[in-house]
């Protein structure tokens, strides 16, 4: 039974880190895998540290390929200014999971995904707000902040749906094709 659990663990954590990656792909503004990430970590890790730390790694990770590799800067880029605001945005939408997707299904998971879409919008935004200049700090500035923000919403709706969509789909048919990657039914 642990190596079931082996290769269960194996196969959600690459998914996981393979979507990751898919970030360094050319993508619409907002289009990533971040959330849904999350959410398909909180829906399939049997132990709920895993769910959180895993994806938060696998975004950490992907972060410091982009930063470093892609957008090159004269001195190395282990966290960039502000990234607590998204990825709280993670941590919650992990939580958020755990709660939401105990049962797996289509509407569940597109569900969680428009409310983590909602949720990196409201903090995402609060926190250009917060800290830039950009925009006074008045309520008139945080309205025109949100604003701002609604034709990026779009995007990180459809990567949400896109990417959930792939994870979600992809592990459902190697669980029916693959036995070994089933959890145990539970007893009452």
């Amino acid at each position: 039974m642990k190596q079931t659990f082996t290769l269960r663990f194996g196969i959600i954590a690459a998914l996981i880190f393979i979507a990751a990656l898919s970030r360094v792909l050319p993508h619409p503004y907002n289009f990533t895998p971040l959330m849904a990430i999350s959410l398909f970590g909180a829906a399939h890790f049997t132990r709920k540290w895993q769910a959180i730390v895993i994806p938060l790694v696998a975004t950490w990770l992907s972060d410091l390929f982009i930063n470093n590799v892609l957008y090159q800067s004269s001195d190395f880029v282990w966290i960039y200014q502000g990234f607590y605001w998204q990825y709280s945005t993670y941590l919650l939408t992990g939580i958020l999971g755990l709660f939401m997707l105990r049962k797996v299904n289509v509407s569940r998971v597109l569900g969680s995904s428009l409310m983590a879409a909602l949720l990196f919008f409201a903090v995402s935004n609060f926190g250009v707000w917060v800290g830039s200049m950009s925009y006074p700090h008045t309520l008139n500035g945080l309205l025109t902040c949100y604003a701002a923000g609604i034709p990026f919403f779009g995007g990180t709706v459809l990567g949400n749906v896109f990417y959930g969509a792939a994870l979600f789909g992809l592990f459902h048919i190697l669980q029916h094709r693959w036995d070994a990657i089933k959890l145990p039914l539970q007893s009452n």
